[in-house]
């Protein structure tokens, strides 16, 4: 193998791995006179010419012309009975250049020279995916899903980098395939046991506000910002969103004509339920638009406290509370406020519907309890739970549930 082979075995592999020439050409270089030292034990009297527009380099060994029988060294002198077969008039003192072939460094040191030069691009590959991947957090990747496994998926990008969604990212409804493809942001980059180690989201607050970017061309122009994102993955997120033009409906613009943008974003997030609120910095405004649906009578902040007792109709109070409670929770989180919901008038309420509970407890139970009798919380209330799961097709860790949450109507 020559020279210009060399450089060409390794051409197709810059050009997979997405390092340039020059810098391939300046590791060639490297490599080489690490294997010089090691053979000739310096290199200084070694040049390497390397041309990165033609892709090839020469190696020339100087050495100086010495009377014959005063050779110390063959690596850095040359007897002049030996110079004068190279050119007749070479004189002592004077510098002989020979062209260093390939071949003449031996199998084993070119084996050698093959491995160091492989691993070192290498390394170089892997800081530039470090490098790459760490300017791009908080972007969205679309990449192929190349394996499943119990805890992780394994994806790749349109590079082949490898790339890692694990079970914690992903919305609780994902399901995905080998050969689907997927779309994430990226979360964070690691470097383990010199490796760069990229992990995705699509739990991640700023997975939905990439999304809004995509879908919104007015929140990706800068003309709507997003103020805040607090999210239960795959059940319900809450978006703050401000205008600074009286001209645009942030929230309008937001959702689309007909829902048209917003449906977009819901079905990548497995049918996530999202509110967009209009931002606002009176508190207790804030805190009535956090929790729509649900209307508000009215709202009382605690002095010294990160505390708010939130006051409603009865027929509110489970829109406000909402299916599992992640309305609530999210409008707490989205205020920094504990939010304690009341119900005006709750000592005259003898009794609530159960359809009112429709946002906490799932249709088809209600309509089990009603086939047995039960139209009101009360009426559930007044059974013991051995009796309502032998007479309806409920688990009792469901009537236990389902008790809970109409028990706690009435403390």
């Amino acid at each position: 193998m020559d020279n210009l082979n060399l450089v060409e075995s390794f051409a197709e592999f810059k050009e997979f791995k997405n390092i340039d020439r020059v810098t391939m050409m300046t590791v060639l270089e490297d490599v080489f006179r690490s294997m010089l030292k090691k053979k000739y034990g310096t290199d200084e009297h070694i040049d390497i010419i390397v041309n990165p527009d033609k892709g090839d380099f020469e190696i020339w060994m100087n050495r100086e012309i010495v009377y014959d029988g005063e050779v110390e060294d063959e690596n850095t002198e040359i007897a002049l009975s030996e110079a004068v077969k190279i050119q007749p008039d070479f004189e002592v003192g004077e510098d002989v250049s020979v062209e260093l072939k390939f071949a003449d460094f031996g199998r084993r040191n070119i084996l050698s020279l093959r491995q160091n030069l492989v691993s070192r691009i290498l390394e170089l590959e892997k800081d530039h995916i470090y490098t790459k991947y760490k300017e791009r957090i908080g972007e969205i990747i679309t990449g192929e899903i190349y394996q499943v496994w119990k805890k992780e998926i394994l994806v790749l990008d349109d590079e082949g980098n490898e790339l890692i969604l694990p079970k914690s990212e992903q919305i609780p409804s994902d399901f995905f395939k080998k050969g689907e493809t997927v779309r994430a942001v990226v979360a964070k980059v690691d470097m383990r046991n010199s490796s760069p180690v990229i992990i995705l989201s699509r739990t991640a607050p700023a997975f939905l506000e990439r999304l809004f970017e995509l879908e919104v061309p007015e929140v990706f122009d800068g003309l709507i910002t997003i103020k805040n994102i607090v999210r239960e993955p795959g059940e319900r997120a809450k978006v703050v969103v401000e205008s600074y033009d009286d001209r645009i409906d942030p929230v309008g613009a937001c959702v689309g004509m007909k829902g048209a943008r917003i449906h977009g974003i819901v079905r990548e997030l497995r049918n996530e339920n999202i509110d967009v609120i209009n931002h606002t910095n009176n508190l207790n405004l804030l805190i009535q638009r956090a929790l729509s649906p649900a209307k508000i009578s009215s709202v009382e902040i605690l002095e010294n406290d990160k505390r708010a007792n939130v006051y409603l109709k009865p027929d509110q109070v489970s829109l406000a509370i909402g299916r599992g409670g992640h309305n609530i929770k999210l409008a707490s989180r989205l205020c920094g406020l504990e939010l304690d919901v009341y119900r005006e008038g709750a000592e005259d309420i003898e009794d609530v519907d159960l359809e009112e509970f429709a946002d906490e407890i799932d249709g088809w139970i209600i309509d089990e309890l009603k086939a047995i009798g039960c139209d009101t919380a009360k009426s559930v209330l007044e059974l013991e739970v051995a009796d309502l799961v032998s007479r309806t097709d409920l688990e009792q860790e469901t009537v236990e549930e389902v008790m809970r949450i109409l028990r706690s109507e009435f403390e």
